[in-house]
């Protein structure tokens, strides 16, 4: 899994029956200072996410697929949850 902060969101009018009454977020990968750390890229969401939040996404088709219970789902990465905090205990 990836923390990432969700930067913009997709319109599509036309697009994979697989994908109706669900939104496609742009994601960008964050370090654990919460700064950018390599490309963005496309992630479906399962947990009513908006731009600004930073969230868990899960990046493989399969695990992926699991989330939506949908073998048929063409999705590679997936929002899987909202983050409130992150405690990072120090030695």
């Amino acid at each position: 899994m990836i923390i990432c902060r969700v930067i913009g969101d997709v319109v599509s009018t036309i697009k994979n029956k697989e994908f109706t009454g669900k939104k496609i977020m742009i994601v960008q990968p964050l370090d654990l200072e919460d700064k950018a750390e390599g490309d963005a890229f496309l992630a479906l969401d399962s947990v009513q996410a908006g731009v600004g939040d930073r969230v868990l996404v899960m990046r493989e088709g399969g695990s992926a697929r699991i989330v939506f219970d949908n073998n048929n789902i063409p999705v590679q990465a997936v929002i899987t949850a909202i983050i409130d905090g992150i405690d990072l205990k120090s030695d």
